[in-house]
């Protein structure tokens, strides 16, 4: 019974989600395309000209990380540094990362193509 009721509200909340998404999309079809569009990934060109580094640990400081993969950076391997923010990750989690997302996984700063970095404009609830 109990797992019934489980199913039943999940599968309401689902219906729900995709009722809101289609009002939406069908009320204002112009601004939500344009908003799908605004948080497309970059393209391959724009995130292969992203800068390459090789990390060097600092002496006596804990060792840096991969926010995505959450793997620490050893020595000697390729990094990314994303110019908007500065955050580093492993070339293939944010190359992968930026394929499908156009913000910095870590502060979803906005990378332009042209190099020409802006905040995302996003609410934040306190």
């Amino acid at each position: 019974m109990i797992c019934a009721l489980v199913c039943a509200l999940g599968l309401n909340s689902m219906l729900q989600c995709v009722v809101r998404c289609t009002r939406a999309a069908l009320a204002e079809p112009a601004g939500w395309v344009s908003h799908r569009r605004l948080n497309a990934g970059l393209k391959r060109e724009d995130v292969v000209a992203l800068p390459v580094a090789t990390y060097a640990a600092a002496p006596q400081q804990a060792p840096a990380g991969c926010a995505i993969c959450l793997s620490d950076f050893s020595d000697g391997e390729k990094i990314r540094v994303l110019p908007a923010c500065g955050h580093r990750f492993h070339v293939v989690c944010v190359d992968t990362w930026l394929l499908s997302h156009c913000s910095c996984p870590t502060c979803r700063r906005r990378l332009s193509p042209l190099g020409a970095e802006a905040p995302l404009e996003m609410a934040i609830a306190p």
